[in-house]
């Protein structure tokens, strides 16, 4: 477990020292102010069943910046090494091939998980303010960074796997930023036909359909379906890395 601390270590160093980790935390700052104003203005507006905490991650604007945040966190992972010639060098260390892929994808999500801090000062923020006039359903909190965290897991993997397959972090982005958005599209698809098809189909597709999982936990209810499935692919995903990685490693 020694060289997955090290390479923990070494890659929350190298991002910090880095300009992308501030430039994608203001990024994620403004991105996340906008839509928790824009969740304000809706509260304001009209009498509403959804908490500040739906209006926030449900709207269609949330999505729109929510896949950008995985390229830019995870095409360095092993591009970066590759360009500059230290992929090999890596390997000279007494170091596995799983502590490698395991240290950048905790790296990553440790990162992903501090950028969705300010959001939640925004909302105790919000609720001190007004003295508790903003509510703030527990379950609806926790409900909303739980499934934030799980899709979070499936799409890093998903863009540390892009990053193994080459050496351009530009390429790796475009790769990571298609999985993940075809994904979600793919979701989105189906559940707009399935609708006019079958409920069966809907029950079917709703269980990979990242817009309807978002709903179902912004809401407060806590369904294990959906954990089970993004963690049993971000490990296939972490699979296929470790076997991309093995494969470079040994080739001669």
């Amino acid at each position: 477990m020694r060289g997955f601390w090290v390479m923990l270590k070494k890659e929350l160093r190298m991002f910090f020292v880095s300009p992308v980790a501030y430039v994608v935390l203001a990024l994620v700052m403004v991105l996340n102010g906008f839509a928790f104003r824009a969740a304000l203005a809706i509260l304001e507006s009209a009498p509403s069943e959804g908490s500040i905490v739906t209006w926030t991650f449900q709207p269609q604007w949330f999505w729109l910046s929510y896949f950008f945040v995985f390229p830019l966190l995870t095409m360095r992972s092993f591009a970066e090494e590759r360009r500059l010639g230290t992929f090999e060098t890596l390997f000279t260390a007494p170091v596995r091939a799983w502590q490698v892929v395991a240290g950048k994808f905790v790296a990553a999500l440790i990162i992903y998980a501090m950028l969705w801090l300010p959001s939640f000062f925004n909302f105790r923020v919000a609720h001190w303010v007004t003295a508790g006039m903003v509510e703030l359903p527990a379950g609806t909190m926790g409900g909303s960074y739980i499934v934030l965290m799980a899709m979070g897991m499936f799409n890093l993997a998903m863009g540390i796997f892009a990053s193994s397959l080459t050496r351009n972090q530009i390429v790796a982005a475009i790769l990571s930023f298609t999985l993940s958005l075809t994904h979600f599209m793919l979701g989105v698809f189906v559940m707009v036909i399935g609708r006019k098809l079958s409920d069966s189909i809907v029950d079917i597709v709703a269980y990979f359909a990242s817009a309807e999982h978002i709903r179902i936990f912004t809401s407060g209810l806590i369904d294990t379906r959906p954990l089970v499935y993004y963690t049993s692919l971000t490990l296939l995903f972490l699979s296929f890395t470790h076997q991309v990685v093995e494969f470079r490693r040994w080739k001669p």
